[in-house]
């Protein structure tokens, strides 16, 4: 049901940008150590060396914490993906691939806060297609649902095997007809996930990215820093990240056929997302917002243009 993928993705949203994984940051006394000037956790996994001398001395002073030590580690202009030892699967087919591909864009268009953007915006029309057949599969399960709720209300008093058999060969007869997979629905999540947070541990791990600015705002720093330090274009930043967040999420939901119960469990999920997004708003560092922002943007203009194509194609068969 999106409704828990939407709670699980909350989930794993804070897990990965509040520090709640410990094992990847720099720690003192057990306590995850943060960049005063900007408010970010700091990881112990970087895979290029920082340039500013105040974050420089920060991971000198933890060294010994580091994966990969200051001395041994490129300079974020001659990072590549063979330059740091292979840590596992994970990061050498997706978080080292992207860090270098935002790092060169970035030395390209000169600020690595557009890069991030751009990434984004690009990973975004690579799963266009995936994107519009889960869209596709929602509007089927749309117009099958009348079908389902009839075969749900003629089984819902028999439990007996046979009578689960038939409701099962009755349910995909419905899926048949109206050319649903019940698996490609799922499709865009299990594709897009892996890639987000291969994205939010690219930008964690690359200080060229993070000390960088854009209009103003630092883009290792988080809201909360960037305002108590008068600097009030972040609270535009929350705005936007709150107000496309329910955008995005709020068309997906509309995309759903759903029984009233479940309208009801989306919508709580729904309001429990926003509140949960706005509190770690103020802990994303910028470029991990921008990035937020942009997705989330291109989705709502995106789910616009696949619902006015939908609505073009009924005509036509009509």
């Amino acid at each position: 049901m999106k409704y828990k993928k939407i709670t699980v993705l909350i989930a794993l949203i804070l897990l990965f940008t509040t520090g709640c994984g410990n094992s990847n940051y720099i720690q003192d006394n057990k306590k995850i150590v943060t960049n005063e000037e900007t408010g970010q956790s700091l990881q112990n996994n970087i895979l290029c060396k920082p340039t500013e001398k105040e974050l420089y001395e920060i991971y000198e002073k933890y060294n010994d914490q580091l994966k990969t030590k200051l001395e041994d580690l490129p300079t974020c202009q001659e990072f590549t993906p063979n330059k740091i030892a292979y840590h596992g699967l994970w990061e050498s087919l997706f978080v080292k691939p992207l860090a270098y591909i935002i790092l060169k864009l970035g030395m390209l268009v000169k600020n690595y806060g557009i890069s991030v953007m751009l990434v984004g915006l690009g990973i975004r029309l690579i799963l266009m297609p995936f994107s519009k057949k889960s869209m596709d599969q929602s509007e089927n399960m749309k117009k099958a649902t009348p079908e389902i709720q009839k075969i749900e209300k003629k089984y819902a008093n028999k439990t007996d095997t046979d009578s689960m058999m038939m409701k099962s060969q009755e349910t995909m007869l419905v899926y048949k007809k109206y050319n649903i997979n019940p698996v490609s629905g799922c499709l865009i999540a299990f594709i897009q996930l892996p890639l987000f947070f291969a994205f939010l541990q690219a930008i964690n791990r690359v200080p060229a990215i993070f000390e960088d600015s854009l209009l103003g705002m630092k883009l290792g720093m988080t809201p909360w820093i960037g305002i108590s330090k008068g600097n009030y274009i972040y609270i535009i930043l929350i705005i936007l990240i709150i107000l496309t967040t329910y955008l995005s999420f709020k068309n997906s939901m509309k995309q759903t056929g759903t029984n009233s119960e479940m309208e009801r469990q989306m919508q709580f999920s729904l309001k429990f997302m926003i509140i949960m997004i706005s509190i770690a708003s103020f802990s994303l560092p910028t470029a991990i917002a921008l990035y937020w922002v942009v997705t989330n943007g291109f989705i709502v203009i995106q789910n616009y243009i696949f619902k006015k194509m939908n609505e073009k194609s009924s005509k036509k068969r009509g």
